[in-house]
């Protein structure tokens, strides 16, 4: 019986998880941010989201309550801060007008850890839901659901570069400068939600 409702736990909360992560939704900003890069280095890129990702997570499933005690933060503030960073991506993308092989393009590494990790990957919603998970599964189910989704999510990542063979360079910018309208869409969605959070927790 343990071992049914630990499984059941287990799906339960990897289920919960890869929605909010939302890796297939999350393509075409993944493609859009990364238009510019080799293809060699792309995987760089997403290597390095992916291990931030699952360091992140695991660190504010055990650590993130006390983590924003210590600072006297919210989990709002996290979506206010997320927002922001994200409409600061979003406006360097549509203002940018060089070729897509420029040379100070971001390094895999600056790129993979943000903004795709943190706050595409590990967001307000995904840090919310690994809590929720550990207090309301356990440890053990916590941990195998972060690295469950995360790793599915390597593995949609790992195939994405048919999607650039598909689109061609120039397909690859122009759903660049088009996901950049959405990520500032999304990034002004993250303030509002986090200001609205705050407004309503503070009556």
């Amino acid at each position: 019986m343990y071992t049914v409702d630990f499984i059941a736990d287990l799906a339960k909360a990897i289920i919960a998880l890869f929605i909010i992560v939302d890796p297939f939704g999350n393509i075409p900003i993944f493609v859009g941010l990364t238009e510019k890069i080799q293809p060699t280095h792309r995987r760089r890129v997403y290597n390095v989201a992916i291990l931030v990702g699952v360091i992140l997570l695991l660190i504010f499933a055990f650590l993130g309550q006390e983590i924003l005690t210590i600072f006297g933060l919210s989990i709002f503030s996290f979506e206010i801060a997320g927002g922001i960073l994200l409409l600061i991506v979003s406006v360097r993308i549509l203002s940018s007008s060089k070729s897509t092989h420029d040379e100070d393009v971001e390094s895999p590494e600056s790129l993979g850890a943000v903004p795709i990790a943190i706050p595409l990957l590990v967001g307000p919603g995904a840090i919310t839901t690994t809590i929720f998970n550990l207090q309301s599964y356990g440890s053990a189910v916590t941990i195998l659901a972060v690295i469950v989704v995360l790793a599915i999510t390597w593995l949609i990542l790992r195939y994405i570069n048919a999607v650039y063979r598909v689109l061609g360079k120039t397909g690859a910018l122009v759903i660049a400068r088009a996901m950049a309208l959405l990520i500032a869409a999304i990034a002004v969605q993250y303030i509002l939600n986090g200001m609205t959070h705050y407004l309503t927790a503070s009556i």
